[in-house]
């Protein structure tokens, strides 16, 4: 696939969702401008420490721009699930987090994962640029999905799943 370039500027919606049973579940970053919608697959993970990543950004914004009107995180959970069809752009490899202070936004950029020795300046890129307050209600909508995981064991701290699973601290028996 030939290297491609996105800017969402700015972005009208933006969302982190998953579709599928709990230890089967896939993630996906989905933006929109206008009629344009660009959805990418994403691992539970990078959901989680961009949503991390998003909440310390916002503490050092505030600490170097501390005159600008604070940003909500408010969201409404139907407004904030993936837009069908799903059809992927890419799978994300890197995510990484901007700021322009001239126009008081932020912007997501996610970069193309790709396969064994590929030049990564051959990589695909989408940036999501959105407000302060989208990003904020992104991240912590992003730790709502993911918590709504497989339950985890109290014991070893692994995914249980729904048929059980072997404990190594039980010594592998099924837990």
């Amino acid at each position: 696939m030939p290297k491609i370039e996105i800017d969402l500027n700015p972005t009208d919606r933006i969302t982190v969702d998953a579709i599928g049973q709990p230890g089967q579940r896939v993630f996906y970053i989905q933006g929109r401008k206008d009629e344009e919608v660009i959805t990418l697959v994403a691992e539970k993970i990078q959901i989680q420490t961009l949503a991390s990543g998003i909440e310390d950004f916002l503490g050092e914004i505030s600490r170097r721009f501390p005159d600008l009107p604070e940003a909500t995180g408010e969201y409404d959970e139907e407004a904030m699930r993936i837009i069908p069809p799903v059809e992927p752009l890419f799978r994300v490899g890197e995510l990484g987090l901007a700021y322009d202070s001239d126009h008081d936004m932020m912007v997501l950029v996610a970069r193309e994962i790709l396969a064994g020795e590929s030049d990564p300046e051959e990589a695909s890129t989408v940036r999501f640029w959105c407000t302060r307050s989208q990003m904020l209600a992104l991240g912590h909508w992003g730790l709502e999905v993911a918590s709504h995981g497989r339950a985890i064991c109290p014991l070893c701290g692994q995914p249980i799943d729904p048929e059980g699973h072997f404990c190594p601290k039980k010594n592998g028996h099924k837990h």
